[in-house]
């Protein structure tokens, strides 16, 4: 009698193994391994790729290969076109995640009306919400338009024949984790049916040109849900950021082949639904009044400049201190705790240091180190700060004070905003109004305050 194969899948990543474990090797998930019927073993060695049955391909010198023009058309959307490199590309597979209310669904639909009104076919696919609740939204947002269909299924056959039986020009999908396969043994939303459904997903959108957006669910940790190979699959990674109560909200590339992934797009939600945020101007900070342990400071999202506040609040600990960050990397600022304690001789190994970037907005560039020790001094000691200052410099671990990339943009943007001053930690190559105050250590920051 032959042995029964035995195969066991992780839940997280996907990993497969012959034997149980209770934690998975892949990604470090406790208790995700499941055993996979006879039926989902059959139809992964089916589906599996074979090197006997794929056509032989002979390798090339790669000046002889012929450069790929990719086409791009507009969404509608200034701040989504800046994020995806200019334009969608034709035949693009693109992943847009984010936590539930933040506005992935609005943004999609809103570029779904846009399109449409643009004489363009569109298909939106819903595996969650009836086309009543979708119509009701639309005519919110004022995305409604005869060339805009809906279809509410999350069988991938029939959403298959819909596709094959119109010319549509774009199809949204909301989401993946909804749809199922019938040729795939397994639940909704299971690893094995997110795999397949994003790679006939990627086969129509590569074989009919057809550009295709999937919405996609984020796990607690705030990763996209199911299986790491469903990032790997798709051309293009964009994550939604931000607080779902703030009016604000930030999209940021992840993966894009077809563009760089350090643009930012920023949208505000109102009455009309997801929108582009058409000014920064005083977004991030309060210019009127700075209360005692707040310091501003300028960063680069992508190529755009934005001026942020950043707060502090330093108190006596009665236990052991605590180390606290919202919006700033909490590693960096248990290092510049410690570079301060060091090179200022700060007791602030006695105190609770609490950070807080406002705007909901998240430092990701070390620009801003300067500000933050700004900030922490000024909460240290009870003192507020010029609001005519910015704080702008890269802090080092010898307290050296280093220079940033773009000084001159960002020098212009504050003059921009109406600042007058700055801490830079070198002198600006071009003239500027703003009065530059040069510190390339710490203590001479500490000098000037």
């Amino acid at each position: 009698m032959a042995k029964k194969k035995v195969l066991f899948e992780c839940q997280s990543c996907g990993f497969q193994s012959p034997r149980w474990m209770g934690k998975c090797t892949g990604c470090g998930a406790w208790d995700s391994m499941v055993e996979l019927s006879s039926e989902q073993i059959k139809f992964i060695q089916e589906t599996a790729p074979s090197g006997s049955k794929s056509t032989e391909q002979k390798a090339r010198p790669i000046t002889q290969i012929e450069e790929e023009n990719v086409t791009r058309f507009s969404s509608g959307s200034r701040e989504l076109d800046l994020v995806l490199g200019g334009g969608i590309v034709s035949g693009s597979l693109i992943l847009i995640g984010g936590s539930p209310g933040i506005g992935k669904s609005t943004l999609l639909l809103k570029v779904a009306g846009n399109l449409a009104k643009d004489t363009r076919k569109i298909l939106y696919v819903s595996g969650e919400e009836s086309p009543g609740q979708i119509k009701m939204r639309s005519d919110r947002l004022g995305a409604t338009h005869p060339d805009l269909y809906l279809l509410s299924e999350i069988n991938l056959e029939s959403i298959q024949a819909e596709i094959f039986k119109e010319k549509y020009e774009l199809i949204i999908i909301d989401s993946i984790q909804t749809l199922y396969s019938e040729e795939t043994p397994s639940a909704p939303g299971s690893v094995t049916q997110v795999r397949t459904i994003t790679f006939e997903l990627m086969r129509i959108a590569k074989s009919y040109g057809i550009p295709i957006f999937i919405i996609g669910h984020i796990t607690k940790e705030g990763s996209i849900a199911g299986p790491r190979v469903l990032e790997h699959m798709v051309d293009t990674v964009l994550y939604f950021e931000g607080d779902s109560n703030s009016e604000l909200r930030l999209l940021r590339g992840f993966k894009n082949r077809f563009g760089s992934t350090n643009e930012v797009g920023i949208f505000e939600m109102n009455k009309e639904g997801l929108i582009d945020a058409k000014s920064m101007a005083g977004r991030f900070f309060n210019k009127q009044k700075l209360q005692s342990g707040s310091a501003l400071t300028v960063i680069m999202e992508g190529s755009r400049p934005i001026v942020i506040e950043v707060q502090a609040l330093v108190s006596e600990s009665y236990g052991h201190p605590k180390r606290s960050s919202t919006g700033f990397d909490n590693n960096r600022l248990v290092m510049l705790l410690a570079l301060l304690e060091r090179k200022l001789e700060l007791p602030l190994g006695t105190y609770d240091v609490f950070i807080n970037v406002s705007g909901g907005i998240r430092i990701t560039e070390p620009s801003a180190d300067l500000a933050i020790i700004a900030a922490i001094l000024s909460s240290y000691r009870d003192r507020e700060l010029s609001t005519e200052t910015v704080f702008i410099g890269e802090v080092s671990l010898t307290g050296e004070i280093r220079e940033v990339s773009a000084l001159a943009q960002r020098l212009k943007e504050i003059h921009t905003q109406g600042f007058k001053k700055a801490i830079i930690p070198t002198k600006p190559l071009e003239a500027t109004p703003i009065k530059c105050f040069v510190a390339d250590e710490v203590s001479k920051v500490v000098e000037w305050m």
